[in-house]
């Protein structure tokens, strides 16, 4: 009876190690989940001095209890994109801000002096564990850079604001709050719509197709990483609950009296 103790005491004790193993696990695993949700914009790559492109915005939602109530979105006015229409977003309005330019610049429809310059999403309310895009329209992409850095600012109902801001750096890991970026390459041949947010279509010509970025390069990295820990300690939980139930066993086994022959 003592020995069955003993192997029940042992089995007890090594129950919640393999529980909590299992549950730093998934809580890994959910973690991972959401601090790889980002504001991004779709597509993310299209061609120099393009017209009539579609941009969306997206952007989740990161709080556990909190609506985001707000984005802002700065456009490059060093690059000025010239023509930039906001799209209707149900539920949502959007306040346009103009900037004067230093110095103006010539298109087919003559000069232009003023380019937006903010946009900034008001009224709506995105829940938790949701997204949201925002469009717009481009009427001409600049041609003399080979990107366009869009910086946000999202606000939750809770008062927390998230700034979505910072560049990634050659040979860094990728920053806590990137900005999203939108790539050109190549030379437009004019037109670069982008008919969905889904679907982005191959640059025109490209004779020196963008090299992967050192940010996708770096969240794959850390994806791939965040995985590995998942299995480990899911693995770990799995050999504590192994060896917990041989251990009982072998207890069990050494506990059964043995029956001695009647002479």
């Amino acid at each position: 009876m003592s020995g069955h103790r003993r192997s029940a005491r042992a089995f007890t004790s090594r129950k919640p190690l393999a529980a909590v193993l299992a549950s730093a696990a998934l809580f890994i695993l959910t973690s991972a989940g959401v601090a790889s949700a980002h504001v991004t914009i779709g597509p993310e790559a299209t061609a120099k001095g393009g017209s009539d492109v579609e941009l969306t915005f997206r952007v989740p939602n990161e709080e556990a209890t909190a609506n985001t109530t707000q984005l802002e979105v700065v456009l490059p006015t060093d690059h000025p994109i010239t023509g930039v229409l906001p799209e209707p977003t149900p539920g949502w309005k959007v306040a346009v801000t103009n900037s004067t330019l230093p110095k103006p610049i010539t298109t087919d429809d003559g000069t232009v002096t003023q380019v937006v310059s903010e946009l900034t999403w008001t009224g709506g309310a995105l829940a938790p564990g949701q997204y949201q895009g925002f469009r717009v329209m481009l009427g001409k992409l600049p041609d003399d850079t080979n990107q366009l850095v869009f910086k946000a600012v999202q606000t939750y109902s809770n008062g927390d604001v998230v700034r979505w801001i910072d560049l990634a750096q050659p040979g860094q890991p990728t920053p806590d709050h990137p900005a999203p970026v939108l790539t050109l390459t190549g030379t437009g041949t004019g037109t670069g719509s982008q008919p969905s947010d889904t679907q982005t279509s191959a640059p025109s010509v490209t004779a020196n197709p963008a090299a992967p970025s050192t940010a996708t390069s770096d969240s794959t990295a850390r994806t791939l990483g965040t995985a590995g820990i998942v299995v480990g300690a899911a693995g770990l939980a799995v050999g504590a609950f192994g060896i917990s139930r041989a251990r009982r066993k072998t207890s069990d086994t050494h506990s059964t009296p043995q029956s001695t022959p009647r002479e």
